[in-house]
């Protein structure tokens, strides 16, 4: 008889919850993904490798996780409707009582709450007590400022970017002329050219619709009669279930959005709107007015990694003396494991059945943070939640700022790089001390710290003040609106590379601020030796100032330990968190960019 070999079990552990009976007809009462986006997360931090994985033959190619060796516990907290405070507490509760690693949460509050209000930061407070770092979405209301969910400074908050590959699908008129969208379609008409009609001369008038409302192609709006067997130009985004159920071929839509791309139920693509009246010229002009889609192509994109439009934006909109977010990572046209019975496009109804799929999200870009985090706690198993994420943020990748207005408030420190991350040279650890500290300084008391930390830990008479000496691994200064630039950031390294080393400062700083680094060289003679220098940051009166920034680091001929540096003006009372008490019921939900009940948004 041979040998038996048997493999290690992926999952090693799955919970469910659901305190407010979240139940929908399409939910399982099981560990079980109904929805797809606790599969693709899991397995885009995790998944082994396979081979001839893709979405209907887009993106094939061998497809694996971050940390494809890794063990996957699940804690299911979300359901078709949302996700329960009380079960963001149990799980965060159970993860840390299994001895899990590092917690994975791809999810967030759809308001700014206080710390002691927020399931996520008290959970992830608790994890980093026991040791656990808390990786967890930025949010995808991007591009507005001041959007960033998940801003605690012990949660690693992680944006999304582009990747090198991008889907597109061309629109071909029989007049010759081509246009390129933005769409992962997996249709094939053959080069079938059909009939093109515009939405806004197929209005539903039966049912009360005008062109002002059927241009955009919104739900029961055109008249099936007028569009069945045609390609339908739309006036905006949508999941193209109104034309599918009209029995259209297929639609163009022209809108704004030209960074991500979605999947669809029939022939689709995404164009500009500079395109969309183009072809609306033509529709007009033309005798007989025909149109093809074209399959998906996979495009190389060369400006990649840019933080896409829908990622959340910081300051912070709690604590502006700490950055956010801190990291970005891939979020974009990312294909990973999909649910076999969940809907495969972004229309809710689609009935087919996939086992992989390409979707968009701060979801998506969370757990490749998290398994670069997993991969640098297996290479230092012994070092604090803090320590990982000063790693992972000293050695980013540093972004072009020329493609990104919003600079560091939407990339913060850069986009990850796993493997310089293992070795980072210098790393500005903190413990539960130091967060205590901070939340006492943000106006917290013994009694309302006690809802964050759930012991018995105290504030002493600590007067309110700036974050300025948290060791954060970035440099925030939040100036009152008209008032001088000044900061002064006390900050303590740990040497975690050579023994014997000498680090001297180095930064890059706009020119009307005056920056000092005290002292500018450090040096040590030992692992786990630990260094204090300060910051200090001068400059005149700003008004209405979004962000300037720099950076500063410290460098040994070998490590490059690299912080930002950002300031910007806020509103007056603005610069440390008063917690002023919101009882609106918060709304946790996912970070994907997907459709639920014919809206675009946060699934």
């Amino acid at each position: 008889m041979g040998l038996q070999v048997l493999q290690r079990s992926k999952i090693i552990g799955a919970r469910y919850y659901n305190s407010e009976g979240y139940y929908d007809i399409s939910d399982f009462k099981s560990p079980r993904d109904s929805l797809g986006h606790g599969t693709h997360t899991a397995s885009t931090a995790a998944g082994r490798e396979v081979d001839g994985a893709s979405y209907f033959g887009l993106a094939k190619g061998t497809a694996r996780g971050a940390v494809p060796n890794a063990r996957i516990a699940v804690y299911k907290v979300c359901w078709y409707y949302g996700c329960a405070v009380a079960d963001i507490f149990a799980a965060f509760d159970d993860a840390i009582a299994d001895g899990v690693d590092i917690i994975s949460v791809s999810l967030g509050a759809d308001f700014p709450l206080e710390y002691l209000q927020d399931p996520i930061a008290i959970g992830s407070f608790h994890a980093m007590k026991y040791g656990i770092l808390t990786s967890s979405s930025a949010g995808n209301s991007g591009p507005f400022p001041v959007t960033v969910s998940n801003y605690a400074p012990w949660i690693l908050t992680v944006a999304a970017s582009s990747i090198d590959r991008k889907f597109v699908a061309q629109v071909v008129l029989s007049n010759g002329q081509v246009y390129t969208g933005l769409s992962v379609n997996s249709f094939e008409l053959n080069g079938t050219t059909f009939p093109l009609i515009w939405g806004g001369d197929a209005a539903n008038v039966s049912a009360g619709y005008s062109s002002d409302f059927s241009r955009y192609c919104l739900p029961d709006t055109l008249d099936s009669y007028k569009i069945k067997g045609k390609i339908v130009l739309c006036d905006t985004l949508w999941d193209g279930s109104t034309v599918l159920l009209a029995d259209g071929v297929g639609t163009i839509m022209a809108d704004l959005i030209t960074d991500y791309a979605f999947n669809y139920p029939l022939p689709a693509t995404q164009i500009s709107v500079e395109d969309g009246l183009a072809i609306l010229d033509y529709i007009r002009t033309a005798k007989n007015p025909l149109a093809t889609i074209l399959f998906s192509e996979t495009w190389n994109d060369v400006m990649a990694p840019n933080v896409v439009s829908f990622s959340s934006r910081g300051p912070n909109p709690i604590t502006p003396d700490i950055l956010k977010p801190d990291i970005t990572a891939p979020g974009v046209d990312i294909l990973a494991a999909w649910s076999p019975v969940a809907p495969p496009s972004i229309y809710y109804l689609d009935t087919r059945s996939v086992d992989y799929n390409i979707i968009s999200g701060t979801s998506m870009s969370c757990p490749h943070a998290s398994g670069a985090a997993a991969y640098v706690k297996a290479a230092h198993p012994n070092w604090s939640p803090a320590a990982i994420k000063s790693a992972l943020m000293t050695t980013a990748h540093v972004m072009d700022p020329r493609k990104h207005e919003d600079l560091e408030f939407a990339y913060g420190s850069g986009h990850i790089n796993p493997l310089n991350a293992t070795d980072p040279g210098l790393v500005y650890d903190a413990s539960e001390a130091d967060y205590i500290s901070f939340l006492c300084k943000q106006g917290y008391n013994t009694s309302t710290l006690r809802l964050v930390t759930g012991d018995d830990s105290v504030c002493n008479s600590t007067e309110p003040g700036r974050a300025w000496d948290l060791n954060y691994p970035s440099f925030s200064l939040a100036v009152e609106d008209g008032n001088q630039i000044m900061g002064v950031f006390t900050r303590t390294v740990t040497n975690v590379g050579s023994p014997n080393s000498t680090y001297t400062a180095g930064m890059y700083v706009p020119t009307t601020l005056s920056v000092t680094v005290e002292p500018s060289v450090i040096s040590f003679s030992a692992i786990g030796e630990k260094k204090s220098f300060t910051v200090k940051v001068y400059g005149p009166k700003i008004s209405q100032q979004p962000i300037m920034s720099g950076a500063i680091w410290w460098t040994d001929g070998v490590h490059e330990v690299r912080s930002p540096l950002v300031v910007y003006t806020v509103l007056p009372g603005a610069t440390y968190s008063s917690y002023s008490m919101s009882h609106k019921k918060p709304v946790f939900k996912g970070s994907s960019i997907y459709h639920k009940n014919g809206i675009l948004g946060n699934n």
